[in-house]
């Protein structure tokens, strides 16, 4: 029974809800990406290389003096994932660049201030210097 319960902890906790929905908005995130590059990109493209169809494009292999099968090397589907790819990492890159930025300008945010009188830090939002007890809402020594 303590197996279970410590299991059921692990799943609830808040980090392990967060890791699963970033992987399910990942995985449709990929989705959409991957729709946008077969379905508008690619066809767009190969309209501009005059109707080259990514998708269709291969390479065949022939064994000589056999009568197997060619294998068909299929290098274009390889294009669009690495084109699928390309987006990908794009847009995760500026979504981390963005959030660090913020992250920077609410980390430089200074939290302590100097006493105006014993000249020591103290926290931004304290009322009264813990140092020489200067009444700081007032400016009363105390």
């Amino acid at each position: 029974m303590s197996w279970l319960k410590e299991f059921k902890e692990f799943a609830l906790r808040g980090n392990m809800v967060d890791l699963a929905i970033g992987i399910i908005i990942g995985g449709a995130f990929s989705k959409a990406v991957n729709s946008l590059v077969t379905d508008v990109i690619m066809p767009l493209m190969g309209l501009l290389l005059r109707g080259v169809d990514f998708s269709a494009l291969s390479l065949k292999l022939h064994l000589p003096g056999s009568a197997a099968a060619p294998v068909a090397v299929k290098y274009g589907i390889f294009v669009n994932t690495l084109i699928d790819l390309l987006i990908l990492s794009s847009v995760i890159f500026i979504v981390i660049k963005g959030m660090n930025r913020l992250y920077e300008k609410r980390s430089q945010a200074p939290c302590t201030r100097e006493c105006p009188e014993c000249l020591m830090a103290i926290p931004i939002q304290a009322k009264k210097c813990g140092h020489c007890t200067l009444d700081l809402a007032q400016k009363k020594i105390i």
